[in-house]
């Protein structure tokens, strides 16, 4: 297997792992619509929806993180880095995923793994009217730790092969804004065919142009 066959298979599954638990928005907001419903119209209310309602946004969070490291879209202080040259940002990323990232990272999962096994020996429930079982949505915790971590390892390599070729190595593919600008004017009735046309190139130029000063810099 290649170094780039590898990073890619990590970046596949962290993506695979993000977009299965992007579901949880959708189960999400019903959850939340029907609660509402049943509050309000049928002054029916759930004890358990508030509980439910942090333990699938919390899931939601923890496993879309390796995920958005894969596409590089953390927050990111740009002011200086943009300006680097790809040798340089590979430095600077190696040395803070070294000092700050893996020992953060290898923390969170042992503390949640410990922190799971506690929960499970006692059989931790919430507080409420309808106790539900708190342990399995604590294990959450380890399992996005390790995914996490096994992404970040490819971000290092990832360095290790940008400050020996002098280019960052190309990422997996996956829906961006101009991708979302395209579909939503092909099929927006609101404008003519030409106007279309014009929005689709202007929008593609724009983002062309944003790629070729980020490779310059």
């Amino acid at each position: 297997m290649t170094i780039a066959k590898l990073l890619h298979t990590v970046e596949s599954f962290s993506t695979w792992v993000g977009k299965a638990a992007s579901w949880l928005i959708v189960l999400l907001m019903l959850t939340v619509c029907i609660e509402v419903f049943k509050r309000y119209i049928m002054n029916m209310p759930t004890a358990w929806v508030f509980d439910v309602s942090n333990m699938m946004y919390g899931t939601l969070f923890m496993m879309a993180g390796a995920y958005t490291l894969a596409h590089d879209a953390h927050v990111r202080g740009d002011f200086l880095y943009g300006s680097m040259k790809p040798r340089k940002q590979a430095t600077l990323d190696l040395v803070l995923f070294i000092v700050f990232f893996l020992p953060g990272i290898v923390a969170l999962t042992w503390a949640g793994w410990v922190y799971a096994g506690d929960a499970l020996a006692i059989r931790e429930t919430t507080f409420n009217a309808t106790p539900l079982p708190v342990y399995p949505f604590k294990f959450v915790i380890p399992v996005a730790g390790a995914i996490v971590l096994l992404q970040g390892f490819s971000e290092i390599l990832r360095c290790i092969v940008c400050l020996k070729t002098g280019e960052w190595p190309e990422r997996i593919e996956d829906a961006e804004e101009i991708d979302v600008v395209e579909q939503q004017l092909a099929g927006s009735t609101y404008v003519d065919e030409e106007a279309r046309r014009e929005g689709i190139a202007k929008a593609k130029s724009i983002d062309e142009a944003a790629r070729q000063r980020m490779g310059q810099e």
